[in-house]
């Protein structure tokens, strides 16, 4: 949930400059129904749009956590969005109603508290999950700690940090407790870890009410 800045320099899936991150992005080439319709051909088209309409965007969740840690099957995208309500209506118009379904209602709700809207593509199964930002310096600079993602060779696409996923996923576990987040920490950590700000994570724990939960992440990750 952040808007901000994305910065231009674009980074290999598995390097930062020349420093390996972890393995190269594998997304779902699985069909599914009928549809033709790929996990990668949805990611595609719907980052395309973000750039082609100007409109700040990272991908974060699970699609990140397989880029930064361990892979695992996901049948959702979650992209955070700096949607507003004058760019609402050319991204609306991006998606065809015989293809996709998108409440314009939603997602301007969603605009208007912050909140979260759903894109579907119901003949595959597949679903972005739109994030609208929150106003604060942290959200702002989980933009401007974005990192791009060749995710294929001609395509490249920006994620969150992994500091910023791994924060993110520490909130939703303090929020819901779902063991998910905990496992995709701790894949992160197995597979990234030691190019990892930790002083920058211990940092914003703190600030989050998080310092139990990272600090008890870490043991599970070491054991």
């Amino acid at each position: 949930m952040a808007c901000g800045d994305l910065p231009e320099t674009c980074y290999s899936a598995h390097f930062v400059g020349n420093t390996p991150i972890g393995p190269r992005p594998k997304f779902s080439a699985k069909r599914r129904g009928d549809s033709p319709m790929e996990q990668s051909d949805l990611l595609r088209f719907v980052c395309e749009t973000f750039e082609r309409l100007g409109i700040k965007y990272l991908i974060t969740g699970s699609q990140a956590t397989i880029v930064y840690g361990e892979p695992r099957f996901t049948n959702d995208i979650d992209v955070v969005a700096s949607l507003n309500s004058v760019n609402l209506d050319a991204f609306v118009q991006s998606f065809p109603a015989d293809e996709y379904y998108l409440s314009a209602t939603a997602a301007r709700e969603a605009i208007d508290c912050a909140g979260t809207f759903n894109v579907l593509h119901p003949a595959s199964g597949l679903k972005i999950d739109v994030i609208i930002p929150r106003h604060s310096p942290y959200e702002v600079g989980r933009f401007e700690r974005a990192r791009a993602i060749q995710v294929e060779p001609d395509f490249a696409a920006m994620f969150s940090s992994p500091e910023d996923v791994i924060i993110k996923k520490l909130e939703f576990f303090n929020i819901g407790g779902s063991d998910k987040h905990l496992r995709d920490i701790a894949g992160v950590l197995r597979v990234s870890g030691d190019q990892l700000d930790h002083a920058f994570i211990e940092k914003v724990a703190a600030h989050f009410g998080l310092t139990d939960i990272w600090n008890k992440t870490l043991e599970r990750a070491q054991a």
